[in-house]
């Protein structure tokens, strides 16, 4: 009897000690911040569709093979970045770029492996639930927490942006003040966009030129590519640091080289093969769009590389022009569909109008030279007449 009674009380303290044990352990884990591949892998993702994908960040980010490594520790280890998404002036294109990426993992770094914790257009909540939603990630991650911003910023009069009763400029100012980093998505955060352009009413302003004493990384583009927006966001995770960023704050991996270098009509600009109309013989061949107003010689951007839509095509691959949508002032920058009147570089880098007829002149040399050499050499062989030796042509000194 004695000994039953024994059992069964230490049978209800063991139960009453797991019980107690496991809501500690419960309270832990809810508190614990899980890593991304622990987000990725609970919804499904393989690993090799995990290797896979940090394979393709470290090449849009131009790392070395060593850098695959890096990046899959990171996102294997590493919490989640608390994120705080902000809506000024804008027409929520870069939100909408981003959550259409083909990409599984692509689409949802943003929305849930990042720790998104305010974001208008995808919140649930509403009204003071989704302000205390940010104001609770600044109070607890201070210095950690990344703001990320669409939108241009009015200056002339905030009243033009106000979210909860305060203004656009207070409201960013609040956030970045404690903010590792900001990251300005699409041309409206970073330059202005159409907001700015002229007469500008509403004293738009981008980010950069609101905030100061923090790094602002501008993610060009209207709206900038997913994929880029997804390799940002890998960078920061991996490294705890900014990527590196040219003389506009853009990053370098996808902004250092024009549209115009890595497109695919190149050779038909260089031959001055253009299109004169967009349903010209020109056109249906896939000429060159320079006189259709294309400012793909100006303009820095992955377009041309990564493209959009897993990859399938760009603005001219689906044959309308560049419109420079990655720089600062393009609204400004003269009418779409007229082409610019001359093109800075080199050599045959000139007028479109010029570019053809001095190339046609430079071929028919060039032909004309190549062919007297080979009549020369062919003659030389056909009567047996040796050739001068290389020491003749090129005696020692």
């Amino acid at each position: 009897m004695l000994i039953d009674i024994f059992f069964v009380k230490t049978a209800k303290y063991l139960f009453t000690f797991t019980i107690s044990e496991l809501i500690k352990i419960d309270l832990f884990m809810e508190h614990k911040q899980r890593s991304f591949y622990e987000e990725v892998r609970g919804e499904g993702t393989s690993r090799r569709d995990f290797l896979k994908f940090c394979t393709t960040m470290a090449a849009f980010l131009g790392l070395e093979s060593s850098g695959v490594g890096q990046i899959v520790k990171a996102l294997e280890t590493k919490p989640r970045l608390p994120v705080i998404w902000f809506h000024f002036q804008e027409c929520t294109c870069c939100s909408e770029s981003f959550i259409r990426a083909s990409h599984p993992i692509v689409a949802t770094i943003v929305l849930d492996k990042i720790s998104l914790d305010y974001q208008e257009t995808l919140m649930a909540a509403s009204g003071f639930q989704a302000e205390e939603a940010y104001k609770s990630v600044m109070a607890k991650h201070p210095g950690e927490y990344i703001v990320m911003v669409e939108g241009s910023i009015p200056t002339d009069n905030e009243a033009y942006c106000c979210i909860g009763g305060r203004s656009a400029l207070q409201i960013l100012k609040e956030a970045a003040k404690n903010a590792m980093a900001v990251v300005a998505w699409g041309n409206c955060a970073s330059a202005g966009c159409v907001q700015a352009a002229k007469p500008n009413p509403t004293g738009a302003k981008p980010v950069h030129k609101v905030i100061s004493g923090k790094p602002v990384i501008n993610v060009q583009g209207c709206p900038p590519i997913a994929d880029v927006m997804a390799g940002v966001v890998v960078h920061l995770l991996t490294f705890g640091r900014i990527p590196q960023l040219d003389e506009l704050n853009r990053p370098k991996a996808f902004y250092s080289r024009r549209v115009h270098d890595t497109c695919y009509r190149r050779a038909n600009f260089d031959a001055g093969l253009f299109v004169e109309s967009f349903d010209d013989e020109g056109a249906k061949k896939g000429y060159c769009l320079y006189k259709m107003g294309c400012k793909g010689p100006v303009t820095y951007n992955s377009c041309g590389i990564i493209k959009w839509n897993d990859g399938i095509s760009y603005p001219i691959q689906s044959g309308h022009p560049c419109i420079g949508c990655s720089e600062e002032g393009f609204w400004d920058n003269g009418p779409f569909y007229q082409h610019l009147p001359t093109v800075a570089g080199f050599g045959i880098e000139t007028t479109a109008d010029k570019v053809g007829l001095g190339l046609g002149i430079a071929t028919a040399v060039g032909v004309a030279g190549h062919a007297i050499v080979t009549n020369i050499r062919k003659h030389r062989e056909l009567s047996n007449v040796p050739e001068k030796s290389s020491e003749l042509e090129n005696p020692k000194v």
